[in-house]
């Protein structure tokens, strides 16, 4: 076979080499390659060694070298860049032919990519005005002409803060006690029979509310405050009792002061005013004020009782539940007696379960047994 023409002859190593990117041709500039640490062996001998060593013989030369590839025409050729450059290209919509890289032998980079997405943005010649902000709308509901919206103010908007604000400053721990207080029942028949309380309102709460009193003589130290800017206990020698009422203005909770003075005929008298103060929503706002304990007689609405929610500014609060008819052993048999359950929230930073447990337990002793009421008063 004739040789082949000089000009088709393969070139040595490191004489003008073109980078490859698998699958998108030879780069258009030439670089040189980096020289093998070891000694190269020619494509050629390579390949024919192997063949020999297969058959067993060297192959026959070919009958005419393999023709050149067909140039690529002018201005066809493909941008060189790596599959996620494509995909970040392709994804932003930009043409990579019109995108100048700066990578390495002509490489479109990902920086290449975010600079030819910035040089597109339209550069305003004015300044624009920057839209109003919408009017922030509460969700539309599903029906708004079956719905009725009730501003919030006034003592209802001052009660949800007072509340918002126990809550979340105070540490509450709530104990519960189911008593028998069918001897209380009893005693509140014959305190309506007495002439020294001809006129008064007597029911249970009266008797409760005495109770407190005298479980509060007994441990002094659950009627207190805490004292957040000076870091202190601030322990009452007078009790201001409340009574939270719920009123067509919402829950308030004015208070009978200096409560732990009176005798049972005046407290009787002083319940019968706040009520019905309250119910014609001529309470004042100092009636509402510096009150030390609580009582919230949840009974009447036919519920068992509650974890209830510290006044601010208090350590502790009473929830009285309803008094029912329940079997209960009593002497050693099962009858049926009137039973409350009675439950205490109080401040844990200076109310700790011991005293707490206390309170709570003399309360329930003296409904148990109101005679108590003579001897520990």
């Amino acid at each position: 076979p004739a040789p082949a023409p000089a000009a088709e002859e393969p070139k040595a190593a490191g004489s003008g080499r073109q980078p490859v990117l698998v699958g998108y041709g030879v780069a258009t500039s030439s670089t040189r390659r980096r020289p093998r640490k070891g000694p190269e062996v020619p494509v050629q001998q390579a390949s024919t060694a192997i063949q020999t060593e297969l058959n067993g013989h060297a192959p026959a030369a070919p009958a005419t070298p393999p023709a050149a590839a067909p140039a690529a025409p002018a201005g066809t050729e493909r941008p060189l860049a790596k599959p996620p450059v494509r995909k970040l290209a392709k994804d932003l919509g930009v043409d990579l032919t019109t995108v100048v890289p700066t990578g390495p032998d002509g490489i479109i980079t990902r920086e290449d990519v975010h600079a030819a997405v910035a040089a597109a943005v339209p550069v305003a010649t004015e300044p624009q005005a920057a839209p109003a902000p919408a009017a922030v709308q509460a969700p539309a509901s599903y029906d708004t002409t079956r719905e009725t919206r009730i501003p919030v103010k006034g003592v209802r908007k001052a009660t949800a803060a007072a509340m918002v604000g126990s809550a979340f400053t105070a540490p509450h721990v709530t104990e519960f006690v189911t008593v028998d207080v069918t001897r209380t029942m009893k005693l509140v028949e014959e305190l309506k029979a007495d002439k020294e309380f001809a006129g008064l309102r007597v029911n249970p709460l009266l008797l409760i509310a005495k109770a407190l009193l005298v479980a509060i003589r007994r441990n002094p130290d659950v009627n207190a405050s805490w004292d957040e800017a000076a870091q202190e206990i601030v322990v009452k020698h007078y009790v201001n009792l409340g009574i939270a009422a719920a009123t067509p203005r919402g829950l308030i909770v004015p208070n009978i002061k200096d409560a732990h003075a009176k005798t049972l005929p005046q407290l009787a008298e002083s319940l019968g005013e706040l009520v019905a103060t309250a119910r014609d929503g001529k309470t004042s706002p100092a009636a509402m004020q510096g009150g030390t304990v609580t009582i919230t007689n949840v009974g009447v609405f036919g519920v068992d009782t509650g974890t209830p929610i510290l006044n601010p500014g208090e350590s502790a609060i009473l929830a009285v539940g309803a008094i029912k008819p329940q079997p209960w052993v009593h002497k050693g048999k099962v009858k049926p007696r009137q039973v409350t359950t009675l439950a205490l929230s109080f401040d844990h930073r200076l109310v700790d379960g011991e005293l707490g447990s206390k309170v709570l337990a003399d309360v329930a002793a003296i409904l148990e047994q109101p005679k108590r009421l003579i001897t520990w008063a």
